[in-house]
């Protein structure tokens, strides 16, 4: 991306405009640094957004406010919905300035281009595949959000920007501002056993208008946070229904004068999320499906008559079932391990589990943990 200015005069982008004239409400007399695309993506260039700015603040902490231009519709109405314009939002993003000496000021006078890759990155999985950012989603990074830095934030929640709450109306539709928030992966861990919007609304007077520090710690260290997040998470339950994993197999194994057995095999990193999230969510009355690459299997409290059951789909399609009691959910919890190996629960003995050890790589195959 290069650095441009941007030309308000245009009359062909009422989209763009209005997010322009939004901003400059927000920061009068400010001229944001703006990147924009040397080819943009309608005429094939490789990303996706248009345009990103980026405004320097001073307050609550110094740091960047970014914001996109592109996944809404910033020249003419394309999309058939007239009350949305493209996907309905812009993503913000601020990130705070970390303090240097007199002598290197200068240096904090550009915004990093590494948050701009990450900006473009993020609109890349949306425009690929069709899924959009909301209110309280979360999203794991799969590493560090800024590739060569020393920070523990690698992953993140969505949340509409604290200062740019209402919806912005323009000529192609209404538009909202979203904020990505960077989180640790203690705290993301958080956010699915509770709900992300909590989480954050929680860790909001410590992290004012949820300004993203590569430097910080766990905010979860704080002895008065986590328990605001555990408390919140026993008495509401999880708000996440839906699990995916690179490692799940289901096998049907035939018995002599016994029930069928049911094999399911799962990767360690799996059990020791599947392990905090299902009492959090069957008791509550809600189900969790856990899905991989060729299989699916949806976990639900047991029915009326209060009885474990596992029933198969037939030939074709649908998810594998497990209806469990609360009892049994319980046994599963202090059961299964993240460690490889068999287990089987004495309130389920149809279904034996079977944990295999994970391997974590980064981006150049190097095995950087194996849990399990």
């Amino acid at each position: 991306m290069t650095s441009t200015t941007i030309d308000d005069s245009d009359a062909s982008s009422p989209g763009w405009d209005a997010i322009s004239a939004r901003l400059d409400q927000l920061y009068p007399g400010q001229e944001p640094k703006h990147f924009g695309t040397l080819i943009s993506h309608m005429l094939g260039g490789p990303d996706p957004l248009d345009g990103i700015s980026a405004w320097r603040r001073t307050d609550p902490v110094p740091h960047w406010h970014f914001v996109t231009y592109g996944f809404s519709e910033l020249y003419a109405k394309e999309s058939n919905d007239p009350a949305v314009s493209g996907y309905g939002f812009e993503l913000t993003f601020r990130l705070a300035i970390a303090p240097r000496s007199t002598e290197a000021a200068d240096a904090d006078a550009e915004p990093p281009t590494w948050a701009l890759s990450f900006l473009q990155n993020l609109a890349r999985y949306v425009f690929q595949s069709g899924n959009v950012f909301r209110d309280g989603d979360w999203m794991t990074a799969n590493g560090p959000i800024a590739l060569g830095q020393a920070t523990q934030i690698c992953s993140m929640g969505f949340a509409t920007d604290p200062e740019l709450t209402e919806p912005l109306d323009t000529p192609n539709g209404s538009v909202a501002f979203l904020q990505v928030v960077g989180l640790t992966l203690d705290e993301e861990r958080a956010a699915k056993q509770w709900r992300t919007r909590n989480l954050l609304d929680v860790l909001l007077p410590h992290m004012p208008l949820w300004v993203t520090d590569l430097g910080r710690a766990s905010l979860l260290t704080n002895p008065a946070v986590k328990k605001q997040v555990d408390e919140g998470a026993r008495r509401d339950g999880s708000s996440s229904g839906y699990l995916f994993t690179d490692v799940l197999g289901l096998k049907r194994v035939e018995r002599l004068l016994r029930k069928p057995l049911t094999q399911v095999t799962l990767g360690a990193r799996q059990v020791d999320e599947l392990v905090a999230l299902l009492p959090l969510r069957l008791p509550f009355g809600r189900t969790l499906r856990v899905a991989g690459h060729e299989w699916q299997l949806l976990l639900e409290p047991a029915g009326a008559d209060g009885q474990n059951a596992v029933e198969w789909p037939g030939k074709g399609a649908g998810a594998v079932v497990l209806r469990l009691t609360d009892a049994t959910v319980q046994q599963f919890a202090q059961t299964l391990q993240p460690r490889e190996g068999r287990y089987t629960l004495p309130l389920l003995p149809e279904v034996e589990w079977l944990v295999q050890k994970t391997t974590i790589t980064d981006s150049t195959g190097k095995v950087v943990e194996v849990i399990g």
